[in-house]
C-alpha cells in the first residue's frame, strides 16, 4: 500500500486542490487534522462546506481517512466536551473519519479524534484496544499530535508532544503512526519528520507556505517512506532501526 500524508492544511485552497490531483495517485491519502483554520476571516460554518466538498473529491479518487485536530472543532457534545462532528458527514461518501477503523491495502487503518476531556479519552482507549486484535495485519493510526519525547514534535525551542500517544504506543506496538499537530520539527535542527519508537515509525510532514504542502509519502508494500517539502526531499527504509537525517542548514 502507498500513501500520502498531509496534515495542517488549515483551509489552504491551493494545497487542498495539490491533494485533489495527486489522489489517484495513491491507495490512501490521510488528512492529519487541522483542516480548518480558526483565524481565518471565513466563517467555520462555511469552511466545513468547502472542506467536505473537498474531501468528497478525493474520495472519487481513491481511498481516504481524515482525523480531526484543535482546529476542527466546532461544538461540544453532550458531554461538554469539544468535538467535530461536522466531520462525521463525510463517512456519507465514503472518507473514513474520527472513531471509525478500516482496512486499505491489507493494513489496518485506525482514525483517532482529537480528544477534549475524558470521555473522548476512554473511547478512543477503547477503539484501540478493540484494534489491537489486528491479525497480523499492518497497522496504521491517524492521530493528529506526535508523541512525546520524539524529534517529530521539536518546535525550535521545546519538545511539545502528547504525552497519551506516547504511552499507547508502548502499549500496542502500531507499526505507523501519521500525524501533524506541531508545524516546524521538519525545519529544525534537533527536529525531524520522522522518528522510530520500538517498533513503531512516526511520521509529521510539517507545515509550509504555497501551493504544495509538505508531505510523506509512505509504502508498506516497498517498506519505504519519503518527506518532502521546499528544501527538498529525504528518504528511508523501514527497516531500519533508527533514522538519522541530514539537518538542513
Amino acid at each position: 500500500m502507498r500513501l500520502l500524508l498531509v496534515s495542517d492544511l488549515h483551509y489552504t485552497l491551493p494545497q487542498l486542490d495539490w491533494v485533489v490531483g495527486q489522489a489517484e495517485g495513491f491507495d490512501l491519502v490521510v488528512l492529519a487534522g487541522d483542516h480548518l483554520d480558526i483565524a481565518s476571516t471565513v466563517p467555520l460554518d462555511a469552511q466545513t462546506v468547502v472542506i467536505l466538498r473537498y474531501l468528497e473529491l478525493m474520495a472519487e479518487r481513491t481511498a481516504v481517512v481524515a482525523s480531526s485536530g484543535n482546529h476542527d472543532l466546532t461544538e461540544r457534545d453532550g458531554h461538554g466536551e469539544k468535538a467535530a462532528p461536522w466531520l462525521a458527514a463525510a463517512r456519507s461518501v465514503g472518507v473514513a473519519v474520527d472513531g471509525d477503523s478500516v482496512e486499505v491495502g491489507g493494513a489496518l487503518v485506525t482514525v483517532c479524534p482529537w480528544w477534549d476531556g475524558p470521555v473522548q479519552r476512554e473511547a478512543l482507549e477503547g477503539q484501540l484496544a478493540r484494534d489491537d486484535e489486528r491479525g497480523g495485519r499492518p497497522w496504521v493510526w491517524v492521530y493528529h499530535w506526535p508523541p512525546s519525547e520524539s524529534p517529530t514534535t521539536w518546535t525550535g525551542r521545546r519538545f511539545y508532544g502528547d504525552a497519551d500517544l506516547r504511552d499507547w504506543i508502548d502499549a500496542y506496538r502500531p507499526d505507523v503512526v501519521l500525524a501533524g499537530h506541531v508545524h516546524e520539527p521538519p525545519f529544525k535542527p534537533e527536529g525531524s519528520w520522522a522518528d522510530r519508537i520500538g517498533d513503531t515509525w512516526v511520521f509529521n510532514a510539517g507545515r509550509q507556505i504555497g501551493g504544495v504542502p509538505a508531505h510523506v509519502v509512505v509504502d508498506l508494500t516497498e517498506g519505504t517512506a519519503v518527506w518532502w517539502s521546499l528544501l527538498g526531499d529525504e528518504q528511508l527504509s523501514l527497516a531500519d532501526a533508527a533514522f538519522t537525517r541530514t539537518v538542513f542548514d
